[in-house]
C-alpha cells in the first residue's frame, strides 16, 4: 500500500510557512526518510514529503542526491533523486526543516 509520509512524520501547522513536517517520535540522526524530490532535465518534481518540509538556516535535515541512467537502452534516461536524511536528533513534536537549494526564498 502507497504511504506518501513514513510513519514517523505528520502534517501539521507550521509556525514557519503553512503545514509543515512534525515528528511523531524521536528520528535519530542519519535516518533516511526517503525520496524528497525528482528531477527529469529540468524539471524537479517534489514528493509529498518534500512538498511540506519547510526552510530554514539552521536545519536538521539535507537531500542526498542519487543519479540514475540507463545507456544500454535505446531509449536513454537519466535522472536524479534525493532522499531526505536526518544530520540531527529530531524529538517528537519538533518540525523537520531543510535548507532549500532548489527554490527561492
Amino acid at each position: 500500500m502507497y504511504k506518501p509520509l513514513p510513519d514517523t512524520l505528520e502534517l501539521a501547522s507550521s509556525l514557519i510557512n503553512g503545514m509543515g513536517l512534525y515528528a511523531k517520535e524521536t528520528i535519530d540522526m542519519g535516518t533516511n526518510l526517503g525520496m524528497s524530490h525528482l528531477e527529469f532535465g529540468k524539471s524537479i518534481i517534489r514528493t509529498p514529503l518534500g512538498g511540506f518540509v519547510n526552510h530554514s538556516d539552521e536545519p536538521n535535515c539535507t537531500k542526498a542526491k542519487l543519479n540514475f541512467s540507463n545507456e544500454e537502452d535505446q531509449y536513454e534516461y537519466k535522472f536524479s533523486k534525493w532522499n531526505l536524511i536526518t544530520i540531527k536528533d529530531i524529538k517528537a513534536g519538533e518540525e523537520l526543516t531543510l535548507k532549500y537549494t532548489f527554490y527561492n526564498i
